[in-house]
């Protein structure tokens, strides 16, 4: 493959892809929410893992108070 030809296989990728995010930029949303999602949800089970334990009787007895 020459240097002409790779450079017009990227310029094609590239608008190819800059044409689905710009249709579907959804996807692009989607993605990026997962992700924080997924960061956060990491977050909170290294926070768990650091915390003391609280009982089971404890746990209900806030919730009912809360309601």
């Amino acid at each position: 493959m020459t240097a002409v030809e790779e450079r017009r296989i990227r310029v094609l990728l590239k608008d190819a892809v800059t044409e689905v995010l710009e249709e579907r930029q959804n996807l692009l949303r989607e993605a990026l929410q997962e992700s924080l999602e997924d960061m956060a949800m990491l977050k909170a089970i290294q926070n768990g893992e650091k915390a003391r334990l609280t009982s089971r009787k404890k746990i209900f007895q806030r919730l009912a108070r809360a309601a």
